[in-house]
């Protein structure tokens, strides 16, 4: 099987290869050095995503990730199951922020770019619209959205996020992420992050915030299972998802 590969250099003599694993989310690790690899991913988008994180900071050392060919984002089908790849590149920045690694604000910078030059996947459009309508219509109503009941005003739809929350207990009930963000007061702003291409760093640093939350609201009511972002283990880079959450 062909892999896509990308080249890592600047390594700290003291990251672990389990540290590369973690960071780059992959299965397959050259080190003809010990400062420098080659990683190899199974998609070239996972690839292309690496290669956005070039100059992050892995155990206190700057990253150097290169490749010598150009990754591109595969076409899918819509019977392709939804995986990091489909996530914008400004929702896979706020994760790795979430999980506590350095990126600079160049790093986002970068990611806002390539979603602006590629636009939002449409499959990762239909799935949010479907957590959208499924959850409008359990909350609000048969044909209700929640993004749609709160066009009003901001302060009307915060309120109205509330109240559905405290009713339904959605956000206590629901183990995917995205469905607890967007049922809570912050739902609009979340919704808006992942579905336009319209962010600033600013953004993405509020976003892993508020995964970040999530993430420490999961463990202390499971501690067990609570493993990633949408309550089960979260891919950063590479491979494919059972729940759509964060791999390119």
């Amino acid at each position: 099987m062909s892999t896509h590969p990308v080249n890592v250099s600047g390594i700290s003599p003291s990251t672990t290869e389990a540290q590369l694993h973690d960071f780059f989310t992959i299965d397959r690790i050259e080190t003809p050095e010990k400062s420098t690899a080659v990683i190899h991913f199974e998609k070239s988008s996972a690839a292309k995503t690496a290669l956005m994180l070039n100059g992050g900071t892995l155990d206190g050392a700057t990253l150097s990730v290169t490749s010598d060919v150009a990754h591109q984002d595969e076409e899918k089908t819509s019977k392709d199951p939804l995986d990091q790849s489909d996530k914008p590149r400004a929702g896979i920045a706020a994760e790795y922020l979430a999980k506590g690694y350095v990126l600079s604000d160049h790093i986002l910078e970068r990611a806002i770019e390539m979603d602006n030059k590629q636009g939002i996947s449409k499959r990762f459009l239909n799935y949010f619209h479907s957590l959208d309508t499924s959850l409008g219509a359990r909350t609000l109503g048969p044909d209700q959205t929640i993004s749609g009941k709160v066009q009003e005003t901001v302060t009307a739809a915060a309120q109205q996020a509330k109240t559905v929350d405290e009713q339904k207990g959605i956000s206590k009930a629901a183990t995917d992420y995205y469905t607890r963000a967007i049922a809570s007061p912050l739902g609009q702003k979340v919704r808006s992050f992942y579905t336009s291409t319209s962010k600033q760093v600013q953004d993405i640093h509020e976003e892993a915030r508020r995964i970040a939350e999530q993430h420490k609201l999961a463990e202390h009511k499971d501690p067990a299972t609570s493993t990633g972002t949408s309550g089960e283990k979260t891919e950063t880079t590479g491979g494919s998802e059972e729940k759509p959450s964060t791999s390119t």
